[in-house]
């Protein structure tokens, strides 16, 4: 990157479509691993309309009714009355699959002898990052854009904006000056209504500019100056939203759910995937890393790759940037990288406690990441955003 630019982030509120199969594939993850801590899942979902279908493989003595589990997560996001699109009335397809039969028997017991057996399943790229641009270690962009969608969604639920449907997308732009956030450049909000309770225009951008917008900035200890812009709604009013506007798709929110793609992040989806996953708990990994450096004073922003070949325990490369900000040589933060963490496969699984937690949530753990991201998530105190291994990476 040059050192002067603009970059935009965007996150979505719970009702968008692809953030709605996000949370139903994980829930379903959720709810195998609540009642089988060792189940093997991959689900996915798609939304069109009045139709969502469900394609739910898996290896688990648990039994789920992901139909159940998809109408739940729908009332939840927002889509409980029978106004358009809704909980009761939407179709449900499911293709579910059984595959213990066509699969051996996989180790996935943590015991030290048992890790070097447990090796990824596919060829995997894993990216993750941190710096020095807000409190949670993430770039301002996307950590602004999800506080605004949070801020929108909780607004709706408190009933502060309660004419608002719980589909909505914000973008944040933010100018940078010798690569450090300077100012806002501006923002730009999608807000749904709901049918029969159309607002101004002019009211529904004070309502969510005092509502929303300020409380937020005001927490990041930032705020708009004369040259920054606010645009709502550019292409005019949005009347229902949702699954009868636009479709969605599992996965499709790759750069929201990583760092809004202000730094790498590797192409796989991160929801509808067991611990088992090395494209999903990788990413997890490389990001616990990466936090754990910048939060240690060894780089003022670091990369951590971790590569992962078919059949292998662990990572095949390990590779870290610090953009010229490190402390150290990058060889040497690397070294103490590789002493600190274990990067193999069953060593994730065990370190970050991957199939407890869900099931300590009470089945809402995977669940919470399908919104307002994977990362930085202090709200939720995961794992992954421990910085319990300063001490280790200082020597």
């Amino acid at each position: 990157m040059t050192c002067d630019f603009v970059f935009t982030s965007d996150s979505v509120t719970e009702g968008h479509p692809d953030k709605l199969c996000d949370q139903i594939s994980d829930a379903i993850i959720d709810a195998y691993l609540s009642r089988d801590r060792e189940a093997e899942v991959i689900a996915e979902s798609a939304v069109a309309n009045g139709v969502v279908f469900i394609s739910n493989r898996f290896v688990s003595s648990a039994r789920v009714d992901v139909a159940e589990v998809a109408r739940r997560v729908i009332a939840d996001a927002g889509y409980a009355d029978r106004d358009g699109f809704n909980a009761e009335e939407c179709t449900i397809l499911t293709s579910s699959q059984d595959l213990a039969a066509a699969r051996g028997p996989r180790p996935v017991a943590p015991a030290p002898e048992a890790l070097e057996r447990i090796v990824a399943g596919n060829q995997v790229n894993s990216f993750g990052f941190a710096c020095r641009q807000s409190e949670t270690l993430m770039p301002l962009p996307i950590h602004l854009a999800h506080g605004l969608c949070r801020g929108m969604d909780e607004a709706r639920r408190g009933g502060a904006l309660d004419y608002l449907r719980s589909d909505g997308q914000v973008q944040v732009g933010i100018e940078y000056a010798d690569g450090r956030p300077r100012r806002i450049s501006g923002i730009t909000v999608l807000a749904s209504h709901a049918e029969g309770r159309a607002v101004g225009n002019d009211r529904m951008r004070d309502d969510l500019f005092e509502a929303v917008i300020e409380p937020v900035l005001a927490d990041a200890g930032i705020a708009f100056d004369r040259r920054s812009f606010f645009h709502l709604n550019p292409f005019g009013p949005i009347a229902g939203g949702g699954p009868d506007l636009h479709s969605g798709l599992t996965g499709r929110k790759n750069g929201i759910d990583n760092y809004g793609e202000y730094s790498r992040h590797g192409g796989a989806a991160l929801s509808g995937k067991d611990p088992l996953r090395i494209d999903r708990v990788g990413s997890y990994m490389a990001r616990y890393a990466a936090k754990n450096v910048v939060a240690a004073g060894l780089a003022e922003q670091c990369e951590v790759h971790l590569g992962y070949g078919i059949g292998q325990a662990g990572p095949v490369s390990v590779r870290v940037q610090t953009f010229g900000t490190g402390e150290l040589a990058e060889e040497a933060i690397k070294g103490r990288l590789t002493e600190a963490f274990d990067f193999r496969l069953g060593a994730i699984i065990h370190d970050l406690r991957l199939r407890e937690w869900p099931a300590h949530q009470a089945g809402r753990g995977f669940r919470q990441l399908a919104t307002y991201g994977h990362m930085g998530r202090e709200d939720l105190r995961l794992p992954w955003e421990r910085t319990d291994r300063v001490d280790a990476l200082r020597g």
